[in-house]
């Protein structure tokens, strides 16, 4: 029986909303009528089946990590935990409200983004992207969602990425939005603020990416990879 997913820590990070950031996701132009200026009903963001959103969700990193993950579906009032793994990871399916609030995209119910977290980024990361999920099913509105966050922030309960905090997006079925389509297979390693230019992250022919987090206080870093989860080579094109 799927039993509610509750969030134990304080809000951490948003990776797709890193993630959009950091690839330059489409942007509503202020004389141009939004594509997406609201929630749409609940059921267009569910998957079909159970079953589907479970293989969806596992395709984000190999088998030999997903395989033994525990799994989240997308319930009535949030994510459950449909299969409860054993290696301490965590995959589901993100979907468009992990964006940031400013995103054009922040409503687009046809948004799919296959994650799974290893045990730090599940306790540390994770969380914070499962409360906003349960504002959004209560229909709670991006305005509200903003003030509920800064108080939040002012508050002090924006929670650091746990050592070695790290996720998998690597699904070729996956859909990051309209402007970003499947994207590239990557990790993301989240940290308290690091450097950018510690890790090599944005210069000529690096594969890694950095992105700025809701703080001065957390960094994250993208490292592409040339295989999807599958072990299939993708076409990793110039962005």
């Amino acid at each position: 029986m799927a039993r509610k997913w509750r969030a134990r820590i304080g809000p951490g990070l948003c990776g797709l909303a890193l993630l959009l950031g950091a690839i330059g996701s489409s942007r509503a132009d202020d004389d141009a009528k939004p594509a997406y200026p609201a929630m749409a009903a609940v059921g267009q963001y569910r998957v079909a089946s159970a079953t589907e959103e479970i293989t969806l969700s596992r395709s984000a990193a190999p088998a030999s990590i997903s395989g033994d993950a525990s799994v989240l579906t997308l319930g009535d009032h949030g994510y459950e935990t449909t299969l409860k793994g054993k290696n301490g990871f965590v995959c589901l399916v993100q979907r468009s409200w992990a964006a940031g609030f400013d995103d054009a995209e922040f409503w687009n119910p046809k948004l799919r983004a296959p994650i799974c977290f290893n045990p730090a980024a599940a306790r540390t990361v994770l969380p914070a992207y499962l409360e906003r999920t349960e504002w959004a099913i209560a229909g709670v509105s991006k305005a509200d969602m903003i003030k509920r966050t800064n108080a939040e922030r002012a508050a002090k309960r924006i929670a650091t990425p746990g050592p070695g905090a790290v996720s998998f997006m690597m699904s070729k079925q996956g859909y990051l939005g309209d402007a970003a389509g499947h994207w590239h297979p990557h990790l993301m390693f989240y940290f308290a603020h690091t450097d950018a230019v510690d890790w090599g992250a944005d210069l000529h022919g690096s594969p890694v990416i950095a992105a700025p987090g809701d703080s001065e206080a957390i960094a994250t870093f993208f490292v592409l990879v040339p295989t999807w989860s599958d072990g299939t080579p993708a076409v990793m094109e110039k962005h």
